[in-house]
């Protein structure tokens, strides 16, 4: 049984599939390269602590960094090899952006660590399931790669859904997946219900995604997990977006600042949930994922799955090669992804997708002409915002404003790029009032924090003056008491050191009275 999706979310454009598109190619393995590098900065958020050194040799599974607090996964080993070196390189997170990458030599052996042992699907607690995904090192596999335990812990949750719903149509990573490997995701699914006792689960797939559809299928009558179903929603972008996918699966919406677990749901990629069943079963970290690369810049646009640390360079190999030079390079697809300068960058857990931009495939950046007020940008907007009022306020640097109207609630799809006549960059400039206000926020926060620990300081001054006067007021009653006094005790002092104290005597026969001797 196929279940269509109760509602739709607002807005969106219908893209169309590019000619150079990876649907097509099964799953293959990049194998390993000649070196792998492993950032310690693998989100914007905690730098990992290394926890080898160079000249370590370390087997596949072994961690090599992160897991010192919530908030910091752990990061292992894809390989068997030597630690190189500890070197900054460009990270694949921003454009530009730098910091220290582990450098493993592979050895070619390919030796694994002991695995963990393995899990049951029945009897295994939440607490048991929430251990071995953090002694996995898994994240979300979607792009935000934010922790999945943390993200497990967020509230009660009735309704789990599986996001296999690409948003654009150059990345069909997911898609594969849930063609060839169905069980697995069906099994990581359905450990969680058990585990978290979930009320139901949805496997979100677009309409158009009919070779999944069977794949699904087949898996429920196999495996016999009912309680799992596929649901359809709508070809278009950015169906996939956590909280458009809430709202056409649930028919509810997320409130403003509020998180989906706030609601009773939880929304995981299908890449993660097969990640879990594997840690589970198989005792297996988080060392691979799955990667599209695609675009009329490669020869050959294929499905790669890619050991962690992997350089894209390796991956443009593996597909050909460049079709022509000077191709660009994205990471994740032509509207949300972000263009990288150099293909040495390495594959972490957030990078779903490649796309090498062939000549004219892109469109050409044109200038900005003032805004005609058409409200085109409005109509697409899922997230239900006005561009157009958002970028009046953020050339003004009106922060309160931003922040009242929602741009928070960005999620940076683009719509409004694709469709605004004047050409105007929105997105840019909304990511651009984001970092403002966000930097702010990071100032503001100083700045009480730098207060409280001056308050706090003053407050210990006062309680140490406090006490000083008190001893001064002490030793001053004491100076202060009258002399008389103490040259009373004094002359009492030496009184009972000149005549000690006489025995009283007792009567004894001896000393009875002179009558009655006789």
């Amino acid at each position: 049984m196929i279940l269509p999706a109760p509602a739709d979310f607002w807005g969106g454009l219908t893209l169309a599939i590019p000619s150079g598109s990876s649907a097509h190619a099964p799953i293959m393995s990049a194998g390993l390269p000649d070196r792998l590098w492993f950032p310690l900065r693998q989100r914007n958020g905690l730098m990992a602590q290394p926890r080898v050194a160079p000249g370590d040799r370390v087997l596949r599974g072994d961690v090599l960094a992160g897991g010192s607090q919530a908030l910091d996964p752990l990061i292992h080993a894809s390989t068997s090899g030597r630690v190189v070196g500890i070197e900054d390189t460009l990270l694949p997170i921003a454009a530009g952006l730098t910091g220290a990458c582990i450098a493993l030599e592979p050895d070619g052996l390919d030796e694994a660590a002991p695995p963990l042992p393995p899990l049951a699907l029945d009897g295994t607690s939440a607490t048991d399931v929430l251990r071995r995904i953090e002694a996995a090192g898994i994240v979300g596999l979607g792009g935000a790669i934010f922790p999945t335990a943390a993200k497990l812990s967020g509230g009660a949750i009735t309704t789990l859904i599986l996001n296999g719903v690409e948003c654009e149509p150059t990345i069909s990573c997911d898609d594969r997946l849930l063609r060839e490997r169905t069980a697995e995701v069906l099994e990581g699914a359905e450990r969680l219900r058990r585990a978290f006792g979930i009320e139901q689960v949805r496997v979100a797939i677009k309409a158009d995604m009919i070779e999944a559809f069977d794949a699904i299928q087949q898996a429920r009558n196999l495996t016999g997990f009912d309680q799992i179903a596929p649901v359809t929603v709508a070809s278009r972008y950015p169906a996939g977006g956590e909280r458009q996918l809430i709202q056409s699966v649930t028919g509810r919406e997320v409130p403003a600042g509020s998180h989906p677990t706030d609601i009773g749901v939880l929304c995981l990629n299908v890449a993660t949930l097969a990640a879990i069943q594997r840690a589970a079963t198989w005792g297996e970290p988080l060392i691979s994922r799955i990667v599209s690369v695609g675009g009329h810049g490669v020869r050959e646009p294929s499905n790669l799955e890619v050991r962690l640390g992997t350089p894209l360079r390796h991956l443009i190999d593996l597909c050909g090669g460049y079709a022509e030079p000077g191709g660009r390079l994205i990471i994740g697809g032509p509207m949300m992804g972000f263009p990288i300068a150099a293909d040495t960058l390495p594959i972490t857990a957030n990078v779903n997708a490649l796309f090498v931009a062939g000549r004219g495939q892109l469109p050409a950046r044109s200038s900005a002409s003032p805004c005609i007020r058409c409200g085109a940008c409005a109509e697409v907007c899922p997230a239900g915002l006005l561009p157009q009022e958002l970028d009046w306020q953020s050339r003004q640097g009106n922060a309160p404003k931003l922040l009242a109207d929602g741009l928070l609630d960005c999620i940076e799809c683009g719509c409004c790029d694709v469709v605004c006549p004047s050409h105007i960059p929105l997105v840019e400039h909304f990511q651009r009032a984001k970092q403002v206000i966000r930097r702010e926020q990071l100032a503001r926060e100083a700045a009480d924090h730098a207060r409280r620990r001056y308050e706090a300081r003053q407050a210990r001054l006062a309680l140490e003056q406090a006490e000083l006067a008190r001893s001064a007021r002490q030793k001053k009653a004491e100076l202060a008491q009258s002399p008389s006094t103490k040259i009373q005790e004094a002359l009492t002092k030496a009184r009972q050191r000149r005549d000690p104290p006489t025995q009283q005597s007792v009567p004894t026969q001896t000393d009875a009275p002179e009558e009655e001797k006789y």
